[in-house]
């Protein structure tokens, strides 16, 4: 049975030509409609979306890339094993406003992951292709290549978090960042401990190769200046490292009635140890945590009091910053923001 030859009016894709027609207006004109470019008259504007919307019209990467020299991608590179990025609240819920934002400026995301020192070789190939126009970056580490190679290929980046610069060079140290005030919400959480009439404070800290954690342990001797190191337990921002460090202390200082943990998922580690031992939380030791994970927190038991910070808003704000960079006729660098915290408090403290 023979099959019928299509009907290639019915197949054939609209055309760029197609929209100009129906707008009225020159191909040069649509072009620089549909593709991103400026200087067109907003009537103009409009009568070109309308055709683009009736005709069904898609524009063609290839060509939007050559108007508006953009790639439309954006890359998010973060510094970490897999096992982190897909277990760890934090990182899902910066990356939901990383991508929401993006979308609303048409651009896409592009994933890459940092396991160790072997994938900074990719992550270098990446960027020398050229393939996005900007980079955010989060979760640095203080001995991280990550922000000198970006610097050699003066890819426009923002980083999530007060990074180190060290090797980077000075055009690095003038990259924007956004960070929340980890310092002043670890003041807010011990004084909250303090004003419980408790004198024990430990502190349970994360990676001090990291500049937020260093920052948290800095706010927890702003309140308590003589609180000797023996007080102050090393985690890794894992509910595996909350528990042991917290194991640790309990071991060491039996009688210490309150800890300032510097992440809600360490936090739950050390709940669970408390509880395990019999230690009644709050009435034997109170505990408090830094991020309000509201999926940890909430279900923590008892409910954990923490400092929030408003993870998905910094990612929304990466967003917005490296977008203003990439508008700028000037080539200038956006100032860093740093966004306040709150204590939350629940029964844990």
């Amino acid at each position: 049975m023979a099959v019928p030859n299509p009907d290639p009016k019915r197949d054939a894709r609209p055309t760029l030509e197609a929209v100009a027609a129906r707008a009225g207006v020159s191909r040069a004109t649509a072009s620089r409609v549909v593709n991103g470019g400026a200087g067109v008259r907003q009537p103009l504007v409009d009568q070109v979306r309308r055709a683009v919307e009736e005709l069904g019209y898609i524009p063609n990467h290839a060509a939007r890339t050559l108007v508006t020299r953009r790639n439309g991608a954006v890359a998010v590179i973060i510094d970490e094993p897999e096992f982190r990025i897909f277990s760890d609240p934090f990182f899902s819920r910066q990356i939901r406003g990383i991508s929401r934002e993006l979308n609303a400026h048409d651009a896409q995301l592009v994933l890459l992951l940092v396991e160790g020192s072997g994938d900074f070789d990719r992550v270098t190939r990446y960027l020398a292709g050229g393939h996005v126009d900007g980079v955010l970056a989060f979760s640095l580490h203080t001995d991280d290549e990550l922000p000198a190679i970006i610097a050699r290929f003066r890819v426009p980046t923002v980083y999530g978090g007060r990074p180190e610069y060290r090797g980077a060079g000075e055009d690095a140290a003038q990259v924007p960042y956004v960070d929340c005030d980890n310092r002043g919400g670890a003041r807010e959480a011990v004084r909250h401990l303090v004003s419980l009439g408790r004198r024990r404070i430990a502190h349970i800290a994360g990676p001090r190769d990291q500049t937020s954690a260093l920052d948290r342990i800095d706010g927890y001797h702003d309140v308590l200046p003589d609180a000797g190191p023996e007080l102050v337990a090393d985690g890794d921002f894992t509910a595996e490292g909350g528990a042991r460090a917290m194991a640790g202390l309990l071991d060491a200082h039996p009688g210490l009635d309150a800890v300032f943990v510097s992440n809600d998922l360490m936090a739950s580690g050390a709940l669970r140890v408390l509880r395990e031992r019999g230690v009644r939380v709050p009435e034997d030791v109170a505990v408090v945590g830094f991020d309000d994970m509201a999926s940890v927190a909430e279900a923590a038991v008892p409910p954990l009091t923490t400092v929030r910070q408003d993870v998905e808003g910094m990612g929304r704000l990466m967003v917005r910053l490296l977008m203003e960079r990439l508008d700028s006729d000037t080539g200038t660098w956006p100032e860093s923001v740093v966004t306040p915290t709150e204590l939350v408090r629940r029964a844990s403290a």
